[in-house]
């Protein structure tokens, strides 16, 4: 006799700590495989606090050789600083290649009609400079990024390769001010099975949310809680604000982040929910 087979996080609570407005596909693919999903959004984005040095950069476009997008957060921040000055990435100067960290950036990116020039094989920002398709010799190059937190590898990296490189702030991701209520509650109630962080901001600003909520033994209501990372900074901060990282997406994007909460929330022969077989 066959039995209908139990999807992969049935009976899983997975806490979701992306940016609130970038929730929705995690919801999808986490639900869709059986799970409960809760919102603890760690990220709230929003505009840098000042505009002039994106402005100015933006005003110089057509004297730069390539733009190059580390996270989708800097793509929606560039097109709509230019549709301020009514233009777009998809009239971009002729000359102005794009270049974008990640499957998500890309798709951004072509959905803007700006299809990138080049995404490097390996979803992290390391990749991006181990792979680049020409060398600097004085290329400029332009790196909107995160105000705060952000790494500075790729602007280092390029310019030892030679590239003249302009750094400047497009947004920010703040930490926001509280825990939503019913998942402070169902980590109070040993109800979570599994945190996904998709950021190692993210992963800094929920040790803090959580240490503002619970206290200074905040740490306990994570035991029995897988810990997710979706890449190898991300788990750097996991490491250093938890002191573990149970899990690491292969490949580091948001697939491979959901594929890590299925691996890591494995039923043991010992924790089958009631009922099954």
């Amino acid at each position: 006799m066959s039995c209908n087979p139990i999807a992969p996080l049935q009976d899983r609570t997975i806490i979701v700590t992306r940016a609130q407005e970038q929730q929705g596909e995690a919801h999808r693919l986490l639900n869709a495989l059986g799970s409960k999903v809760l919102d603890l959004p760690a990220l709230v984005i929003g505009p840098p606090d000042d505009w002039k040095p994106l402005d100015d950069a933006l005003a110089d476009l057509e004297n730069f050789h390539w733009l190059v997008f580390s996270s989708a957060n800097g793509v929606l921040a560039i097109e709509a600083r230019l549709q301020r000055l009514e233009r777009s990435l998809a009239d971009r100067p002729k000359d102005l290649k794009l270049a974008a960290v990640g499957r998500k950036t890309a798709q951004h990116l072509e959905k803007l009609g700006a299809t990138a020039d080049f995404v490097p094989p390996n979803f992290v920002a390391d990749s991006l400079i181990e792979h680049f398709p020409v060398s600097g010799s004085g290329l400029r190059m332009l790196l909107p990024r995160v105000q705060s937190g952000g790494r500075t590898v790729l602007a280092n990296a390029f310019r030892e390769a030679d590239f003249c490189v302009i750094e400047v702030a497009a947004y920010e991701s703040r930490c926001p001010k509280a825990i939503p209520t019913d998942t402070a509650q169902a980590l109070a109630n040993n109800d979570v099975n599994a945190i996904a962080f998709s950021s190692g901001k993210t992963a800094a600003h929920t040790a803090a949310l959580l240490s503002h909520r619970f206290g200074n033994d905040w740490l306990q209501y994570l035991q029995g809680v897988k810990l997710i990372s979706i890449g190898p900074q991300t788990s750097l901060s996991c490491e250093k604000h938890f002191g573990r990282v149970d899990q690491e997406a292969d490949p580091h994007d948001l697939e491979g982040l959901v594929s890590a909460c299925v691996q890591a929330c494995k039923w043991g022969p010992e924790s089958y929910p009631s009922g099954s077989e």
